[in-house]
């Protein structure tokens, strides 16, 4: 290792566990982390300053202010500028890590895009908020046999899961069907930043298990924690479950895309928009827009506000749009101000 870097890492180095061999295969890891919200900013954080040497963060969303409570990466002048998730992310580890690369991915995780997303990864690292992109993710690792973590965080309530394709189970093992009616999630029950950093925390250390080699200490269970309540849950992940859609039958269901809808709710009484992929040219779309309303826009996000509703353009043409949870509406709202 360099002289800097052996004085940056030296506190993590003199852990037997990890020593210098062990921050030497650090160097060389590339890690995806899919979605940098709550979990997925502590996980990038933590990672960055562990001396990981690639870190892929792939966010389709951007920074407002209610973030700010738990994404411990962004401040107030992201959240002001609107700036998406995966470039403040990279913007802020360059400031306090500039030797290990970021590559930040302004992207929804799809089927149609996983492979340019996650291929090259050696670990790929659960931060989003919904189970229909850890299928698409489980079912991605499980086919090209690539570990990855579960987390979540809701509430006071935080879960995780190592899968280590071919050795454990899968997340299709211990939920083989998505939750089924209503799911709390950080809109409804709220969540406290401690359960996040507790969640991902774990996770990171799972990471660096792996990473590492130490594969007979990588934990075998899906774990939770109920903070407020003082409760602790294990449930064995050791081995596969007979008849898995996805570790034994190999019916990778949820990367054919079969039945992934192209407009979603996206939280904070809001829709999704992403069916449509054809660039957006965001300066031409803001000249276009300014007579219908108020515009704001930098290199990576266009705000279009006409009361009562926000539209958030990217320049892939994905839109979020705020105000409504009717997907017939904004799909309307879409066609009439961007184009069907």
């Amino acid at each position: 290792m360099a002289a800097d870097s052996e004085d940056r890492y030296s506190r993590q180095v003199r852990f037997a566990e990890i020593a210098e061999a062990g921050q030497r295969k650090l160097a060389a890891a590339t890690v995806a982390i899919v979605g940098c919200g709550a979990t997925g900013s502590v996980l990038a954080s933590l990672l960055a300053r562990a001396g990981i040497g690639t870190l892929r963060v792939i966010d389709r969303d951007y920074i407002e202010p209610s973030n700010l409570q738990r994404q411990s990466l962004f401040d107030e002048a992201d959240a002001a500028e609107s700036l998406p998730k995966a470039i403040a992310a990279a913007r802020k580890i360059a400031a306090f890590n500039s030797q290990i690369v970021v590559e930040p991915k302004v992207a929804d995780l799809t089927p149609g895009n996983a492979e340019e997303l996650l291929a090259g990864a050696h670990l790929i690292l659960d931060g989003t908020d919904n189970f229909e992109t850890r299928y698409l993710v489980n079912d991605w690792a499980v086919k090209n046999s690539l570990p990855w973590i579960y987390t979540a965080a809701v509430g006071s309530y935080t879960a995780t899961l190592n899968i280590l394709p071919g050795k454990t189970a899968c997340l299709a093992c211990i939920f083989p069907d998505p939750p089924n009616g209503m799911v709390e999630t950080c809109e409804t029950a709220g969540i406290l930043n401690s359960a996040v950093n507790l969640g991902a925390s774990i996770a990171v250390t799972e990471t660096l298990k792996i990473l590492v080699g130490d594969e007979k200490r990588v934990r075998r269970t899906l774990l939770s924690f109920d903070l407020w309540k003082n409760e602790r849950a294990e449930i064995t992940a050791a081995t596969a479950r007979v008849g898995c859609r996805a570790c034994e039958l190999h019916d990778f269901i949820h990367l054919a895309g079969e039945g992934r809808p192209h407009i979603t709710l996206c939280g904070r009484n809001s829709v999704q928009i992403h069916e449509r992929h054809r660039p957006l040219d965001l300066v031409q779309m803001g000249d276009k827009l300014r007579p219908h309303g108020s515009v704001r826009h930098n290199d990576f996000v266009l705000k279009f506000w006409r009361a009562p509703y926000e539209i958030t353009l990217f320049p892939d043409g994905r839109a979020i749009i705020k105000g409504t949870t009717d997907t017939a509406l904004a799909r309307s709202l879409y066609a009439r101000f961007v184009g069907s």
